[in-house]
């Protein structure tokens, strides 16, 4: 039997908890006979594990990266020693990046995921001016 008047697209509402109108249809598509807090809780558990697995990723991916800050352009054989030296303590398949920052006044700082090792000058400068 056919309608008297076109049936009329209804707004989705953003949902009450990541405020977004693309998980709403996520959970209007999975909800199976009316069971809308089935299918809330089923997208929500899944976007909690997402986003611990991209934390996790992105954790991994900083450990196996280095900034190596110097204050002024380092030679290339220094270059390979400080490679050397982080693939001998992190392990090889580090992805090393060598930048110049002249704010650092004087030496390197290095950091490997949430490690970091500052022999600057600025370092040893503020250091010192707390101690003071």
């Amino acid at each position: 039997m056919p309608r008297r008047a076109a049936a009329t697209q209804r707004p989705i509402e953003p949902d009450p908890v990541h405020r977004s109108k693309l998980v709403q249809q996520v959970i209007n598509r999975l909800m199976l006979d009316g069971k809308k807090s089935t299918a809330e809780r089923i997208v929500y558990d899944a976007l909690a594990i997402l986003s611990d697995f991209q934390r996790l990723v992105r954790l991994d991916h900083d450990r196996h990266t280095a900034l190596v800050e110097s204050a002024a352009p380092l030679a290339a054989n220094v270059q390979q020693d400080v490679e050397a030296d982080l693939a001998r303590r992190y392990g090889h398949g580090l992805d090393t990046s060598f930048v110049e920052n002249p704010a650092l006044i004087g030496g390197m700082r290095i950091r490997v995921g949430s490690d970091v090792y500052d022999g600057s000058v600025r370092a040893r400068l503020a250091d010192l001016e707390a101690r003071l």
